[in-house]
């Protein structure tokens, strides 16, 4: 055995001790002879580290290389962080900043060289340098490097020439191993500044979770530097600017709903602005109520599309069909008691902390279909609808997708604007060549009447264009003509809630799936805002507060109940903005708008094909972003793939196989809204009639059948955490063991003291 094998074992169980192991530093009296080396490396039996990251193409050079005297640089792969001269201490931390000048001796046959090992990851993650650099970075880093490095060299050869073999311990160190590896210490040199670049957002300024945490999906997912993080306070009109840019950009899911609900419902042009103005008053009430009681996320709260399908539902049932007067306020009073009965479910879920316990049967593989489904509910509405007026729908979706793939990546005076404002820039310019459209005679028909749609049904010759006419003239509307100056949105402005059984069902059912996909907005978010994500009890407290909002929703009369908004994760993506201040600000000018009843008046004048056409993208969004949740899994695990599709294909057939019993609404209801008419003529008989409402509704729902079918397979199908990508939800003792960690999430002191007893939700 070789006298180096003793040492290798002894050195070994000395690092594992924590013992730094002594070895003396290596001067040669001439040149660099690897003989000498190697024997020195005998001699005091050094064997070098295996550093995580080493590759066969950081080493292999030539020995040729070596007797010519090449300075050669370190594999530019990781930094330096270990020394030599103490040995290597792998719990110590070490600056990133040093370079080594590694003399490389006789190769492996493998081809691998001594490569320095990364500096630790407390200091380096910290510094924002993270392993991710890449190769051609660092290439340009070395290269700058170099002049430096070369001249502490050229002193250290001359001072060695002077003092023989008595160099510098520190500047003397070498590390090489029995096969002549070896590797010595350069002088520590201050690193040269690095010119920011376009990838500046993935090395700096990004909160990581330490070593000892271990995120349940394999990998912390590093997110893009925010412009303006959840507690800055740049100024009042960045701020402003921040919360307008926040809310455009939501402005498809915000204010379309009511253009879609208010007309199915009967209601009238002022109606349908009176249900804007009242949308975007609770939208700014909720999202302030949220932003300090809820989960305190940069979230925005507004009309659900989860509510969506399951009021089309009800509006299309078979006693409201024939109903002529007071059409809509029938309507809307029985949407109201459906939402106020399943939101008052909702708020026990939370506040009981019922759903800290639900949280653990609820993961990325349901969240994805689900929230999917909910997107895809509207496929036989979206396109059909839009299609009524194909010479508008079909140049705003091109329109849309161009500002957002084409040309999103532009930035003019540091925004990219087209990503952020598709939605906004694009409904203005089509809206405006709409108008040109209808000012220039395009939808001008001999005989019809444009003002007055209704009574060319009365005329053969103008009912084909009927249609038309309603769907792209952009004067069709006489909301602007009605509506007041100023108008204050009230409770119980419809009327006095109506309550029954079967549409009570169907919104407690429907609340659970608009907590599934909160869930999912929570844990995206504090993700990409580079937070620890928040504890059981405060997901609780958000699903609690979610419920209060929609009860509110339903004593205003919006339509729908008002949860988290799924494309809010797109809007901070898009914006590189998370600012709780921001989100605030903005809804406060949400509350303003709508006391100017000529605002939502505007908003109601939108042409229902333009809407249509803008929904059709707004759904897609949602689709993919509910897909985007499989990150977390192994997305190549068979299980979860099966899991996934057998969901999304039984949550689109078993509900078009409830549609298909309902064939004679198809002469009474337009083909875009037969789909929801199911409730009323389904397949499900049995001895209460307002039982059989409820199960043919939810049955006939593809979000209600997709999370059922997710649900049961995930929960039973044997699978690893890592492989089902299970929430890594924090836990609540590290409030107690560090109370700074979870500060993004507490509540205001005051209210926290009168809950401090409320465990349950996070307080």
């Amino acid at each position: 055995m070789e006298g180096g094998s003793n040492s290798d074992m002894k050195e070994r169980m000395e690092r594992q001790k924590g013992v730094n192991p002594k070895i003396e530093p290596f001067v040669p009296k001439k040149g660099y002879d690897p003989r000498e080396l190697k024997s020195w490396a005998k001699r005091t039996g050094f064997v070098s580290t295996t550093f995580s990251g080493e590759t066969e193409r950081g080493g292999g050079h030539s020995r040729r290389d070596f007797d010519n005297g090449r300075d050669l640089n370190v594999s530019s792969n990781e930094n330096v962080g270990f020394d030599l001269e103490r040995g290597v201490n792998k719990t110590e931390t070490v600056s990133p900043k040093i370079e080594l000048d590694p003399i490389l001796g006789r190769a492996r046959n493998r081809g691998v060289e001594i490569e320095p090992i990364s500096g630790s990851n407390d200091e380096g993650l910290r510094n924002g340098r993270g392993k991710g650099r890449g190769r051609g970075e660092n290439l340009g880093r070395r290269t700058e490097m170099e002049p430096i490095l070369r001249g502490h060299n050229e002193e250290r050869k001359d001072a060695r020439n002077e003092n023989g073999n008595d160099g510098d311990s520190a500047n003397g160190a070498v590390n090489g191993n029995g096969n002549g590896h070896i590797a010595q210490a350069a002088t520590p040199v201050t690193e040269v500044p690095r010119k920011d670049d376009g990838n500046v957002d993935e090395e700096v300024g990004m909160g990581i979770y330490p070593d000892c945490e271990d995120p349940s999906y394999g990998g912390w997912h590093q997110s893009p530097r925010m412009k303006c993080g959840l507690r800055e306070n740049p100024g009042v009109v960045p701020l402003m600017f921040y919360g307008l840019q926040h809310y455009l950009s939501l402005a498809g899911s915000l204010i379309f709903i009511p253009l879609i609900t208010v007309p199915t419902m009967g209601g009238s042009d002022k109606d349908t602005a009176d249900v804007v103005s009242t949308v975007l008053l609770v939208s700014g009430l909720t999202t302030i109520l949220h932003s300090y009681f809820g989960t305190r996320l940069p979230l925005v709260q507004g009309s659900s599309f989860v509510y969506l399908a399951p009021a089309l539902v009800i509006m299309n049932s078979e006693e409201y069909r024939n109903l002529a007067d007071h059409k809509f306020r029938y309507i809307m009073r029985e949407l109201q008691g459906a939402i106020i009965v399943g939101s008052i479910f909702q708020s026990f879920l939370g506040y009981s902390g019922l759903m800290s316990l639900f949280l653990r049967l609820v993961n990325p593989v349901v969240v994805a279909p689900t929230v999917a489904a909910v997107g895809l509910a509207f496929f036989s509405y979206g396109f059909p609808q839009a299609g009524s007026c194909v010479e508008i729908s079909l140049p705003q979706i091109l329109l849309i997708l161009i500002f957002t793939l084409y040309l999103g990546g532009i930035s003019i005076f540091g925004y990219r604007v087209f990503r952020i404002y598709a939605v906004p820039v694009s409904v203005m310019i089509i809206w405006a060549y709409a108008f040109f459209l209808t000012a220039g005679g395009a939808y001008n028909f001999k005989g019809c009447n444009p003002d007055i749609p209704n009574s060319n049904i009365l005329i053969d010759a103008c009912q084909k264009h009927a249609n038309t006419m309603r769907h792209c003239r952009t004067d069709v509307s006489n909301a602007m003509r009605t509506a007041a100056w100023v108008r204050i949105p009230y409770p119980f402005q419809w009327g006095v809630p109506t309550f029954r059984l079967r549409t009570s069902i169907i919104m407690v059912i429907v609340s659970l799936v608009a907590s599934i996909d909160s869930i999912g907005s929570y844990h995206s978010t504090a993700i990409r805002i580079n937070l620890k994500p928040p504890t059981p009890g405060i997901v609780s407290r958000g699903i609690g507060l979610e419920g209060f909002c929609s009860v509110l929703a339903g004593l205003w009369g919006t339509g729908t109940g008002a949860t988290t908004l799924t494309e809010n994760v797109h809007t901070i993506n898009a914006t590189k903005v998370a600012n709780r201040r921001a989100v605030q600000l903005g809804a406060v000018l949400l509350i303003l708008f709508s006391f100017v009843g000529k605002i939502g008046a505007i908003l109601a004048s939108i042409p229902q094909a333009l809407a249509a056409a803008v929904l059709c993208f707004t759904w897609a969004l949602i689709v993919a972003l509910g897909l985007s949740t499989l990150q977390y899994t192994t997305n190549a695990s068979s299980r979860n793939i099966i899991i996934v599709g057998v969901s999304l294909f039984f949550g689109l057939s078993v509900p078009a196989y409830f549609q298909q019993y309902a064939p004679e609404t198809g002469l009474i209801l337009p083909g875009y809204l037969v789909p929801y008419a199911a409730a009323s003529n389904g397949p499900v008989h049995t001895g209460n009639a307002q039982f059989n409402f409820a199960m043919n509704a939810l049955l006939s729902l593809n979000m209600v059948v997709t999370l059922l079918v997710a649900f049961v397979l995930d929960n039973t199908v044997p699978g690893s955490r890592q492989e089902r990508g299970v929430y890594a939800w924090s836990k609540a003792e590290d409030i107690m063991t560090d109370p700074s960690s979870l500060l993004d999430y507490s509540l205001p002191s005051r209210v926290a003291r009168c809950f401090h007893w409320a465990k349950c939700v996070g307080t």
